[in-house]
């Protein structure tokens, strides 16, 4: 394959010109690179390189102007508005910001294509005046304002303009509409240059203008690079503009047109690959690199061309380990980098200027990656302490005193990062920097060389100089949130840039960075509708016929400039893999492009088709089993003597594997903060409330006024606990004042009931309140002792019935408390786990001699309150209506029996530990 770029070449050596004397315009500075590679191929002896631009370059020269950043273009046409706008109607810079940028694109549109600036806007006038939307005959005021904007658009143009023209200095299109006026002045002083244009397809009208007046004065060459099979065809889009410029240049008339190639339709190798997600398409990419550099270990005729800028990253960490040398042509977007997302979460929570920050977004900042290790200490780490706090008290919402008075260490880091900005855009400049020099020091007396962290802090830290500059220049960040805008505007913009070897190895690039460049093997990612080509969007306030009117381009030309760049990949590639993503991501993708639909039916080439997708095993859950080692068994001789829990014993009973993390390796569950009250907590609240009431009448016989007396109390003791358990958490309003009544109502409820069923004759007496016993237990086969240990929630005497109750703050129904079989209490745990609970608390009872038989042993469901108390029973079938409810020695004895299995199954050195499969 010869490129491009060496045929030209060869073609200017044959017509005896100086190389060396040439003056090389292309349409990028990536380009250059290589057209000096292919020139040194040419060369016998050693010259002078030619002066190489691109064509932004000699444009540039050519108008005399200095480029300037958008961002500050922004600026500066602020400056204008507000000259020329009544001071009633001026819009907040903020404000303004969002719809300028439209405005600058379409300057820049009308400079470029040298549209009569007079005639543009005056038009644009009067079709507003005819198609506002008002029918009534007197204007209202927001019509009168919009219009007004229409008809000072053109006197914002020329103020603009005007003083930008008086600093030399430009936007692109009012460089190339200066440029294009000083051609003639350009030819007259440089009549012995010559120019060589190559490689250019959609032209501007000032570029246009530019390469013919130079062709027309002998003074250039032109090398087009289309193939024939575009060029001939009058309707595909790949050669729309040269055949444009092929008929109505004059040039051409007199002058044959260079070149029309024939390499499109030579015998090529083309792969559709359809894939799901971005991710999917990345690691496809790596395969197919694996597969080539298998057969070819020299790389750089290959090229990843990303349809997608967000990909780079995906398809880098994709790269096999096979290839050494690669170079990455397009640059990672600033907005990708981690500490992106640092300084997004900083704006965040100063943007609104509060006074207390919400807890999550504290542990965001102080637990992100790039700020961590600022609070390193020799044993532990401050931000993490600070989260635990955070944690452990409950904390949603927290101020800066707060999080200063948990520590002497560190205390300017939280001053920087919480000391609020006041809505200052100065204030938050000099902290985002102050912190960027932190995080540098911090790097440095580390000594942690990681050349990468510092790299993104410099760019960082040029962003934040930027922003600083502007400001100070321009007084018009006047708001943080107006900062943001601006810093966004920019991070969207600034990229870091890679270093390589540019003409070595595997080439990844972006679409536009393509240009003029030839590869043997090419693959082509995100080839979607709406990416390749974009599709109909139209960021712009001049309507579509005053843009087909006036020779400004639309979506067609900006589609067509795509297909052309697409098409070219192709021309002289062997073998090509066109990937696009199969799943509809947001608004965009799983639609194949319109390029790929046209491969197909221009027949030309055999396309195959390859669907590609994630080899995905069937993975049985494997259920986990644990051997008890000695160690294990160790650990639960030490539980064993410590006491199991009722609730641990049904713990194990639902799965022996959550029994193993909670009470062998003692592992606890997260404990986050609780924004909304947990059910937990408020079923603690309603425990510890009744235990204050009732606790002090242990022995006695309950009466209505003592029930009348607690319900006087309700408020202040739930409030009392609901402040013990939910510390400095907040449930004075929202859904957790709405919990806090609930637990009220639970409370109030339940000792309604107590009065009514004193009221009707009943007779209850205390025994005791939160009775915590412990029983040793004998279990033949056992060395070694056991205990069982808990709390009951009350023991009372009904009528001279005992009865063993256990509180529930959830609902729970009778037949949830009854059994038919003994030997399933130990087997299922959400049909048996609570008789399982309330005869443990019966049997240690008894055992204990708190208690003589027979008894009653129950639940008091707070939201089933209204079903009483409900009884343990024993029911000789499921179907049997018939239960027996009194709890006798015989009833405790068959419960001993399983609980003794229960347990010697747990200490059973042979027996593992079996994890359960949960629904």
């Amino acid at each position: 394959m010869i490129s491009f770029i060496k045929s030209v070449l060869v073609d200017l050596k044959s017509k005896g010109l100086k190389l060396e004397d040439l003056h090389f315009i292309l349409p990028s500075k990536r380009a250059g690179v290589f057209l000096k590679h292919h020139l040194s191929t040419l060369l016998s002896q050693p010259i002078f390189a030619p002066n190489i631009l691109s064509i932004e370059e000699f444009v540039e020269e050519l108008s005399g102007l200095q480029t300037i950043p958008n961002t500050e273009l922004l600026f500066k046409l602020y400056d204008s508005y507000k000259k020329l706008t009544n001071e009633a109607d001026i819009e907040s810079f903020d404000s303004f910001s969002k719809w300028a940028q439209i405005l600058l694109q379409d300057f820049n549109e009308i400079d470029r294509y040298l549209i009569p600036q007079e005639d543009i806007f005056d038009y644009l006038n009067a079709i507003k005046e005819l198609n506002h939307w008002s029918l009534e005959a007197e204007q209202t005021e927001l019509v009168k304002n919009h219009l007004k904007f229409w008809k000072r658009l053109k006197n914002y143009y020329l103020d603009f303009t005007e003083n930008l023209l008086q600093n030399k200095k430009g936007y692109q299109g009012l460089i190339y509409r200066e440029a294009a006026e000083n051609l003639e002045v350009y030819i007259n002083s440089n009549t012995e240059k010559t120019h060589v244009f190559l490689g250019f397809n959609a032209l501007n009208e000032s570029e246009s203008r530019i390469i013919q007046g130079l062709l027309q004065d002998d003074l250039a060459y032109i090398y087009w690079d289309i193939d024939r099979t575009f060029i001939d065809d009058p309707i595909h889009d790949a050669g729309l503009f040269t055949r444009i410029h092929r008929k109505k240049w004059n040039y051409f008339k007199k002058h044959p047109f260079n070149w029309i190639t024939s390499n499109y339709s030579e015998e090529k190798t083309i792969e559709v690959i359809e894939t799901p997600k971005l991710v999917g398409q990345a690691k496809y990419i790596g395969q197919l690199l694996e597969n080539i550099s298998k057969s070819n270990k020299n790389l750089s005729s290959v090229a990843v061309v990303l349809g997608e800028e967000n990909l780079l990253i995906p398809v880098l960490n994709s790269i096999p380990k096979a290839v050494t040398n690669l170079n990455v042509t397009m640059g990672l977007p600033l907005k990708f980098v981690p500490l992106a997302s640092f300084f997004e979460h900083l704006f965040v929570i100063h943007k609104n200027n509060p006074k207390n920050y919400y807890y999550k977004d504290v542990i965001n900042i102080l637990s992100h990656p790039s700020l961590y290790p600022l609070f390193k200490t020799e044993s532990s780490n401050t931000a993490s302490e600070i989260t635990n706090y955070i944690q452990k008290n409950n904390l949603v919402y927290i101020t800066i005193d707060d999080l200063k008075a948990q520590t002497n260490l560190h205390t300017d880091i939280i001053k920087l990062l919480f000391k609020p900005w006041e809505d200052n855009a100065e204030n938050a400049l000099n902290s985002c920097s102050d912190l960027i020099f932190k995080m540098k020091t911090n790097i440095d007396a580390n000594k942690n060389i990681n050349r990468l962290e510092l790299e993104y802090l410099y760019r960082f830290n040029t962003l934040f100089n930027q922003l600083s500059e502007l400001n100070s220049n321009y007084k018009y960040l006047n708001t943080v949130s107006t900062l943001q805008t601006i810093y966004k505007e920019l991070l969207s913009s600034e990229t870091l840039d890679f270093k390589g070897e540019p003409l070595e190895g595997l080439q990844i690039m972006g679409m536009l960075e393509s240009r003029v460049l030839d590869f043997e093997t090419v693959i082509i990612s995100s080839v979607n509708e709406g990416i390749l080509p974009s599709g109909k969007t139209n960021n712009s306030f001049i309507p579509f016929d005053v843009k087909v009117q006036n020779g400004l381009p639309t979506f067609k030309e900006k589609d067509a400039v795509y297909t052309y760049h697409f098409y070219r990949l192709l021309q002289r590639a062997k073998n090509v893999y066109i990937l696009y993503n199969t799943e509809v991501d947001a608004l965009k993708g799983g639609e194949k492009s319109r390029f790929i639909t046209q491969l197909e039916i221009e027949g030309i080439h055999n396309i195959k088709h390859t669907t590609a997708s994630p080899d995905v095993p069937i993975i049985k859950k494997q259920l986990k089993q644990i051997t008890k080692t000695p160690l294990v068994t160790e650990k639960i001789k030490e539980l064993a003597l410590k006491g199991f829990s009722p609730s641990s014993l049904t713990n194990y009973i639902r799965n022996p594997i959550d029994f193993y993390f909670e009470k062998i390796l003692g592992i606890k569950d997260f404990e986050d903060v609780e924004e909304n009250i947990a059910a937990n907590t408020m079923g603690s609240v309603i425990h510890n409330t009744l235990e204050d009431f009732y606790k002090p009448l242990e022995g006695e016989f309950l009466t209505v006024n003592h029930l009348e007396t607690f319900k006087k109390q309700i408020k202040q003791t739930v409030s009392k606990h609901f402040k013990d358990l939910y510390k400095d958490g907040d449930f004075s309003k929202g859904k957790n004042l709405i919990i806090f009544e609930i637990a009220q109502r639970y409370i109030s409820n339940f000792l309604n009931s107590e009065i009514e069923s004193l009221n009707t004759g009943n007779q209850i007496k205390i025994l005791a309140i939160e009775a915590e016993k412990s029983v040793e237990i004998k279990i033949e086969g056992l060395d070694f002792p056991i205990k069982l240990n808990g709390k009951v929630d009350r023991i009372d005497e009904l009528n001279g019935i005992t009865r063993v109750i256990d509180y529930k703050s959830g609902k729970v129904e009778q037949n949830k408390v009854e059994i038919v079989d003994w030997e399933d209490l130990t087997t299922d745990y959400d049909k048996y786990s609570k008789s399982f609970q309330v005869l443990c608390y019966a049997y240690m009872m008894r055992k204990n001699n708190l208690i003589q038989l027979p008894i009653e042993a129950g639940i008091i469901s707070f939201k089933n309150l209204n079903k009483g108390f409900l009884k343990f029973g024993k029911k000789q079938s499921s179907g049997s209506r018939t239960k027996d409810q009194l709890i006798t020695q015989e009833t405790l004895n068959n419960f001993e029996i399983e609980l003794k299995k229960l347990i010697l199954e747990i200490c059973n050195s042979k027996v593992d530990f079996i994890e359960k499969e949960l629904e």
